[in-house]
């Protein structure tokens, strides 16, 4: 274990991430063989094996993500490290689930204005990052966090409805309303398995809503399958509006889902972490999403 290093863990990491040798080698601009000869330096250090190897790719072994979770953690903490010591520049980065990133993208674009010296990355993903590990450094959230180290404010509460592109209801619904039992001979649109116990996912199937010939990890790919008349989904009732969608009516109103704002707490007295930090609150205020006040450190 002592002569093990970064270099030869990102090898791994790299291996972990991309499922074989030859594309670890791709990402990392090595060739095959020198990706392999640094992993077997690093089982060499590690004193037992990391790697299954065959033509059909590569495995890891069970003990070998112990590593791979500390290799996570050296990226990240280096990257933040890269973000906060940029000298005369400094680097931003800002997670957010995916349907909020146009908005969010003008919001830290106009807290540019006063900041140049800050490169923003901004990640759309549903998937949370990790900010306790400085994965990004602020997180836009529909759930709440358990660390003991974010500071994390509750800042809007979004509100689902259900909506259709106008051709779907001149076709399937002129009446503008889900009456009860009638969801099943409907189609519906949602995301993809992973976020099925969601308020508003569980709120469609509740409805009765059974087929759902359409799927998507992302939400600007539901709202286009929903403008082509694919079928109804539920939408915050922004972005049904925004995108010219027709509100469905029904006898049980949508759910609610909170909208969290979190940083790690080493961050909270960095004065362009702040200004970011309040130009997304002004954001959510603006957009007129409900916004809440309970703040919670840890």
């Amino acid at each position: 274990m002592d002569t093990m290093s970064w270099d030869d863990l990102r090898i791994l990491l790299a291996v972990h991430r991309c499922g074989s040798l030859l594309a670890a080698g791709r990402a990392l601009g090595m060739s095959t063989s020198t990706t392999g000869r640094r992993l077997d330096a690093l089982e060499a250090a590690a004193g037992y094996p990391l790697v299954s190897r065959s033509q059909a790719g590569t495995a890891l072994e069970p003990h070998a993500l112990r590593l791979v979770r500390l290799a996570e953690a050296l990226e990240y903490g280096l990257d933040a490290e890269r973000r906060d010591r940029g000298g005369s520049r400094v680097a931003l980065k800002v997670s957010v689930p995916d349907g909020t990133v146009q908005e969010i993208a003008r919001a830290l674009l106009a807290f540019r204005l006063e900041y140049p010296n800050v490169d923003i990355e901004l990640w759309g993903d549903n998937r949370l990052a990790d900010l306790a590990r400085r994965e990004a450094d602020i997180g836009l959230r529909l759930a709440r966090s358990t660390s003991s180290v974010l500071v994390e404010k509750r800042v809007a509460t979004l509100r689902f409805g259900l909506y259709a592109s106008a051709d779907y209801v001149r076709r399937h619904l002129p009446s503008r309303r889900l009456q009860k039992g009638e969801a099943a001979r409907h189609s519906f649109i949602g995301l993809d398995e992973r976020w099925q116990g969601l308020p508003h996912e569980q709120w469609m199937r509740a409805l009765g809503a059974e087929r759902f010939p359409f799927r998507c990890t992302s939400i600007l790919g539901i709202l286009e399958a929903v403008r082509q008349g694919v079928g109804i989904a539920a939408l915050v009732e922004q972005d049904g509006r925004n995108a010219g969608l027709v509100r469905i009516e029904t006898s049980t109103p949508g759910p609610t889902q909170p909208l969290y704002l979190a940083h790690h707490h080493e961050l909270r007295k960095v004065p362009h972490v702040r200004a970011a930090v309040a130009a997304i609150e002004r954001w959510c205020r603006q957009a007129g999403v409900g916004v809440a006040g309970a703040v919670r450190e840890g």
